[in-house]
């Protein structure tokens, strides 16, 4: 996107009727894929300049809560309430379900599976479990149980990093995708609510519902090198964390709120980069293309404050943001 820093950001064509769970930006291409509350999963293709242009809409039987893309750009996966986990092909339009649970499936990621010639995709589910599964089958080729119900997860081959409800990170080495690698205790006081993993694959950002951050090492190899912060907070008042996501260029640290501001972080050199104008709406999720040059951002009542804040006058859209470099550039990378 080439947009001049006096234009504002982009609304997207045809949005959601309902608040987004989850945005992806395909790997490949500047396809964006969005699950929502409204039990949909659309998918639109952005232009340069920033014009999107729905492509797919497929349904769920319940709340969508998830979405991810395989590597290779040509599906995309998607889970719900309705238990269920559904793939859509981009050639044919077609989805059909390829996973089951017992529960809501909270999260879905492609994984890579030495010497499989079929992705491999792998559901997170309020029943205490994580399942993998290869989509040429209908049996889960395998499973695993969690000490409590999956509330994030991220993957960066050979990690994959699922948070809990109980505060817990289980670790898992995907050459060995069915034992679990090491079950850690969040560095934060409350509930989980996003979670990425470091580009370096040697730790990852977890976010609370109590507006903080916790950058958290495997290994501890100094002392105090984990370490968490202050976020979205605003003198006594603080604000759940919905999303965290790491620049694919500058490995800078994006986090966004329910307090409807965006931050970006340098981790490393522990200091803030930006704070964006609040939008005066939660912001439930974001992501960055391939590039790095767009960032997607989802606005919509995330139920923090229960039923009584919400009002038919919620905003739900997406927006596309041109990213400048003053506005995720590391100090590493200057």
């Amino acid at each position: 996107m080439n947009l001049s820093t006096e234009e504002k950001d982009i609304e997207i064509s045809q949005p959601p009727t309902d608040t987004v769970s989850e945005l992806a930006f395909s790997p490949q291409a500047d396809y964006l894929a969005a699950s929502s509350w409204d039990n949909n999963v659309r998918i639109w293709e952005i232009q340069s300049n920033g014009v999107s242009t729905g492509k797919a809409m497929y349904s769920h039987e319940g709340p969508a809560l998830c979405c991810a893309w395989s590597t290779d750009g040509t599906k995309l996966a998607s889970g719900g309430v309705d238990k269920a986990g559904r793939l859509f092909d981009l050639a044919s339009g077609k989805s059909t379900q390829v996973a089951a649970h017992d529960a809501a499936i909270r999260c879905v990621k492609f994984v890579e599976a030495p010497g499989s010639a079929s992705p491999i995709l792998v559901t997170g589910s309020w029943d205490k479990t994580i399942k993998y599964w290869d989509l040429r089958s209908q049996a889960p080729i395998g499973s695993v149980t969690l000490p409590e119900r999956c509330y994030a997860m991220d993957v960066l081959h050979p990690l994959l990093v699922v948070g809990t409800s109980d505060k817990k990170v289980v670790v898992f080495d995907l050459n060995n995708p069915t034992t679990i690698f090491k079950t850690m205790q969040s560095s934060l006081k409350h509930q989980t609510r996003s979670l990425s993993c470091f580009r370096t694959k040697d730790g990852f950002a977890i976010s609370s519902i109590e507006g903080r951050i916790g950058i958290q090492y495997f290994q501890d190899t100094e002392p105090k090198k984990s370490f968490s912060f202050k976020a979205h907070r605003e003198k006594e008042n603080f604000f759940p964390i919905n999303s965290t996501s790491f620049h694919p260029g500058y490995g800078s640290l994006l986090t966004a709120g329910s307090d409807g501001s965006m931050i970006t972080w340098d981790k490393d050199a522990r200091t803030r980069i930006k704070s964006f104008p609040s939008v005066n709406t939660p912001i439930t999720s974001t992501c960055f293309n391939k590039t790095g040059n767009i960032l997607a951002y989802s606005v919509g009542y995330d139920w923090s404050k229960g039923l009584q804040s919400s009002t038919q006058n919620d905003k739900k859209t997406i927006f596309l943001h041109s990213v400048k470099e003053p506005e995720v550039k590391t100090k590493a990378a200057n």
